[in-house]
């Protein structure tokens, strides 16, 4: 079968990328609009009480905004996900009655949370946000999935079996944005399940704590800890792209880029969480050693082959995991975060703590997919 048969096979399906970035998206709203888990108690209204014409007495022009604008991807991945079986005014209509759904169900479940307040206002601007998003959905779903060079540079630089990874590779640089007390340091769960058995047992628990104990760590601990962790977990996210590229792909570029948009994104975040005197606070000696033993790793593994690209990028996620997860909280990122207002950030700071969290986690199932029998194939093409 030649390229452009398999490329005409691809557009008549649809493309799931798309459908991986949709699925991503909706797990995304689900944490921003239900985090922080916690509290669920039952007030005895029903939880569709919020459907109501009672003008809100409190809201801003921000809070609109933010609602209208963080539902119109999911309007604008909706219609792509399910063209070409679905087009046109079907399409824009289907959208919005999902936009709807999916938007009252989030309001609906908020009825049980004691930090969060079911909004009618919430309801209806999330539900245009979606479905504005759907006509720009419309407009450009047929010329971005099959026409655009995006796609024909996709198709050219990445293995086919690659949608999911790609939605992965998009969602690295924006698991920055959530402050960590370790750069690349993703997956951060215990001291979560600590909070979590804490409550439910009515006892103060600290997994991590119980590691070790009576034992203190050094500062050149840390630092040696942190320079595992930054290269462990800059590889890992980086060897997941090179496993997924084509012979011809530009490996240089592309990656410098993916490092790049990580670093600028982590920059700003802590400017806009904190301070501008704290961009770059991020940077210590462990950080940038990590970092340089990081670029010399990949420089060795960027012409390797794909499965053992594969192989070690699995290795050296689980290794971060695993030293993240077991090593004492960091007194000066601890003493931090004590700067840190959420404000109006609230809800966004929930899904960037979703990504921060689970970022390994998914790209441990992607690397981990069957599909990577593939590779061999990919390799010849």
């Amino acid at each position: 079968m030649t390229d452009g048969a398999v490329v005409r096979v691809e557009r008549r399906k649809g493309s799931p990328m798309v459908r991986a970035a949709l699925v991503a998206y909706l797990l995304l709203i689900v944490y921003a609009s239900w985090f922080p888990f916690t509290g669920w108690r039952s007030t005895g209204l029903e939880p569709w009480s919020f459907l109501n014409l009672t003008p809100q007495r409190y809201w801003t022009g921000f809070d609109v905004a933010v609602n209208i604008i963080g539902y119109v991807p999911l309007g604008m991945l909706i219609v792509p996900s399910v063209y070409p079986k679905i087009r046109g005014a079907w399409a824009v209509l289907l959208t919005a009655i999902l936009g709807m759904l999916v938007s009252g169900a989030m309001e609906a479940v908020q009825t049980y949370l004691p930090s969060r307040v079911p909004s009618n206002l919430d309801f209806f601007t999330n539900s245009l946000g979606c479905f504005a998003g759907a006509f720009i959905g419309v407009a450009g779903a047929r010329s971005y999935l099959n026409e655009s060079r995006i796609f024909q540079v996709r198709q050219r630089w990445f293995a086919s079996y690659g949608s999911q990874g790609l939605v992965l590779l998009a969602l690295w640089p924006l698991a920055q944005i959530y402050p960590q007390a370790y750069l690349f340091g993703h997956g951060q769960v215990l001291p979560i399940f600590s909070e979590w058995l804490s409550t439910a047992l009515d006892s103060d628990i600290d997994l991590v704590a119980l590691l070790h104990p009576g034992a203190a760590m050094s500062v050149e601990q840390y630092w040696l800890s942190e320079t595992i962790i930054t290269a462990c977990g800059m590889t890992g996210a980086v060897l997941t792209m090179l496993c997924m590229l084509r012979r011809g792909a530009p490996r240089v570029r592309l990656v410098a880029a993916m490092l790049a948009a990580a670093l600028v994104i982590k920059a700003l975040a802590s400017s806009l969480l904190f301070t501008p005197d704290n961009a770059w606070v991020w940077i210590t000696p462990g950080a940038q050693g990590g970092f340089l033993i990081g670029l010399i790793m990949l420089a060795g593994l960027a012409f390797a082959p794909k499965a053992a690209q594969r192989r070690l990028a699995i290795g050296t996620l689980l290794l971060s995991l695993l030293i993240v997860n077991t090593i004492p909280s960091n007194p000066y990122f601890v003493s931090t975060l004590q700067g840190w207002v959420q404000g109006k950030f609230l809800n966004f700071n929930g899904a960037a703590q979703f990504l921060s969290l689970l970022w390994p986690f998914f790209a441990l199932w992607f690397l981990l997919l069957p599909s990577h029998k593939l590779n061999r194939q990919a390799d010849r093409v």
